[in-house]
């Protein structure tokens, strides 16, 4: 069985791969998220997670028995790439946009060998319901949204937020879970690997 490899620092990520029981080595691959001009969505994050698939690859000394997984997330509203803030004000600005309304969300999930890539898109639905100034100020203060693309992280504080989705749920978190399976099945690496194996006793006739 090949070594999968995950690419990327995201602990959600990494706690995603690990509920399906799929044991991965960690890299973190410098990779330049800024979306190009006139660059849809969709195109965005199938874009970056191929890419980081592949570098993570190019950086293994021994690539022939690795598979790389690569990732990207996007929320986006009316579309447009709301990215991870800056500041208080760009971070409550989104928050703002996003209160009491629907936005995409939308994850590519990329997997490369030596021989092939692979790569799905999910797209998820997500409504907030109104948000109050206070509210907003206080969740910026908690310092979760400061790192979170459209400034907010659904498996977090923010999820009192959420009135609806549609959707992937752990596509929002971060990694479509139903969809990297298959993925991964595609590429000979079974799930549940780290299952505990349970004897049954049968018990026998006197």
């Amino acid at each position: 069985m090949a070594t999968l490899y995950l690419a990327s620092g995201s602990p959600r990520r990494r706690e995603l791969l690990t509920q399906i029981g799929v044991p991965f080595l960690s890299q973190i691959v410098p990779i330049d998220e800024n979306p190009l001009p006139d660059e849809l969505p969709v195109a965005y994050v199938e874009r970056l997670a191929r890419a980081k698939a592949q570098a993570g690859l190019a950086a293994l000394s021994q690539p022939l028995d690795a598979v790389v997984l690569g990732a990207d997330t996007a929320v986006v509203l009316d579309g447009r790439i709301l990215g991870k803030p800056a500041d208080a004000a760009e971070a409550q600005a989104t928050l703002r946009a996003l209160s009491g309304r629907s936005h995409q969300v939308l994850t590519a999930v990329a997997l490369v060998s030596p021989a092939r890539v692979a790569v799905r898109v999910v797209s998820s639905q997500v409504s907030f319901r109104p948000l109050r100034a206070e509210e907003i100020a206080a969740y910026w203060a908690s310092g979760e949204p400061q790192d979170k693309a459209g400034s907010y992280a659904i498996q977090g504080l923010a999820a009192v937020f959420v009135s609806q989705l549609q959707g992937s749920y752990s596509a929002v978190v971060g990694l479509p879970l139903c969809e990297t399976a298959e993925l991964l099945e595609e590429f000979a690496i079974p799930c549940w690997q780290s299952l505990p194996v349970h004897s049954q006793e049968v018990a026998g006739r006197g």
